[in-house]
This record gives structure tokens, sequence and C-alpha cells, in this order.
């Protein structure tokens, strides 16, 4: 799954728009879209995302014998 669609996912769960989700987070909608398209979010950014739809981004490898780090 693409960033975009994961974000798109966490949005229809939390019953908000990419605007409100944009404005929680300080961003104007115009941007926030074209990053979407870009995928061009960084870490901390997709944290802050997470945190403004109620939810928790973790960021992990997971092993073949299912391990994570």
């Amino acid at each position: 799954m693409t960033t975009e669609q994961l974000i798109k996912v966490a949005l229809s769960y939390a019953g908000m728009t990419q605007a409100e989700l944009a404005d929680k987070i300080g961003m104007n909608k115009s941007n926030f879209n074209a990053r979407m398209k870009r995928e061009s979010f960084s870490r901390i950014e997709m944290e802050q995302i997470a945190k403004a739809l109620g939810m928790e981004f973790v960021y992990t490898f997971k092993m073949p014998d299912g391990k994570t780090i």
C-alpha cells in the first residue's frame, strides 16, 4: 500500500477529510494534496498525521520470523 493509500484509509477510519487533516497539522490544503500525490511525508510528519487522526504511526522492520525492530 502506498503512503497516499495508507493516509486515505486512516482518514476514512477517523471520519476526517484531507482538508481537515491539513488544517490540524498546520498545512494548507493544496500543499497537503500535492505532498499526498508525491508521497513526500517524513517519518516525523507521518507521526504528526497519525496523532491528528487519534492514531499511532509505527515505523518498523519486520523479520521473516515475525520479529520487528
